[in-house]
């Protein structure tokens, strides 16, 4: 059965009529999806398949990375702009938080761009789609908090060296020596793992 999502009221009405149309196989949740739980909402193995509103396209893919453990497979469509920073490889200029986020989680392939005219009305930018599949291992919610106050604190002054970006952590400098990282780089040249390693030790000094 596919659930479908939708907070516009007048979508809700149009997929109803398709739900009536199709017992059994669609059903439609007039919510908010920021505010709803894939995990409690669909039985195992879940795929989530979404055209995303710009607007809250990034804190809804953090939400789903999160409780990526519980998803067999994402699909979803961005700006492409987003997209090409899910994607990114380290040193590039699209490589920043959201990268390290997906990408510890998360296979991320760029599938498609479509241009404005694929939709009516057409928008301004050029689209994209994703698709994320999920890590075998779980590192648990406490360590992905970890990773985001990280990243959050490496990626907010892009100029900083990381000795001086990571300093509101404490202890940058015996931080970035346990991870056998030069506290002259900056947070664009770390790799995931790299980033996975100075979250873990992180955590073990919490």
């Amino acid at each position: 059965m596919v659930t479908a999502v939708e907070l516009d009221r007048r979508a809700v009405a149009a997929l109803a009529e398709l739900e009536a149309a199709h017992p059994g196989r669609l059903r439609v949740i007039e919510a908010d999806a920021l505010t709803v739980d894939p995990a409690a909402l669909l039985p195992a193995p879940r795929k989530i398949v979404a055209n995303l509103p710009y607007n809250v396209a990034t804190p809804l893919l953090v939400g789903w990375l999160r409780g990526a453990a519980a998803i067999e497979g994402m699909t979803l469509m961005f700006q492409q702009e987003v997209a090409e920073r899910i994607c990114a490889a380290p040193g590039t200029g699209a490589y920043g938080r959201l990268a390290v986020l997906a990408q510890w989680r998360c296979r991320c392939d760029l599938l498609l761009r479509l241009p404005p005219g694929a939709f009516s009305p057409a928008p301004k930018v050029w689209s994209a789609v994703v698709g994320f599949r999920p890590h075998p291992e779980d590192p648990g919610e406490a360590l992905f908090r970890t990773l985001e106050r990280l990243t959050a604190a490496a990626f907010g002054q892009r100029r900083k060296m990381l000795r001086g970006a990571l300093k509101p952590l404490g202890e940058a400098e015996a931080l970035l020596d346990a991870a056998g990282i030069a506290g002259d780089r900056r947070a664009e040249t770390l790799t995931v793992s790299e980033f996975d390693r100075l979250a873990r030790l992180l955590q073990s000094r919490a």
